[in-house]
């Protein structure tokens, strides 16, 4: 699964681990996490990430 760079801070999505402290579960692909989401580090939402290469 693709992983997604948060542009701002740098932050990794990585869908194989997820987001648990937000309630995102392991083997949840980006597309699929909600989209009141945002970054655990500085707060930004989905629209600040893009796939890393």
């Amino acid at each position: 699964m693709q992983k997604y760079v948060c542009e701002p801070c740098g932050y990794v999505y990585d869908p194989e681990i997820g987001d648990p402290d937000s309630g995102i579960e392991p083997g949840t692909a980006f597309e699929d996490i909600p989209e009141d989401w945002v970054c655990p580090i500085c707060g930004v939402g989905k629209d600040e990430f893009v796939p890393e290469d």
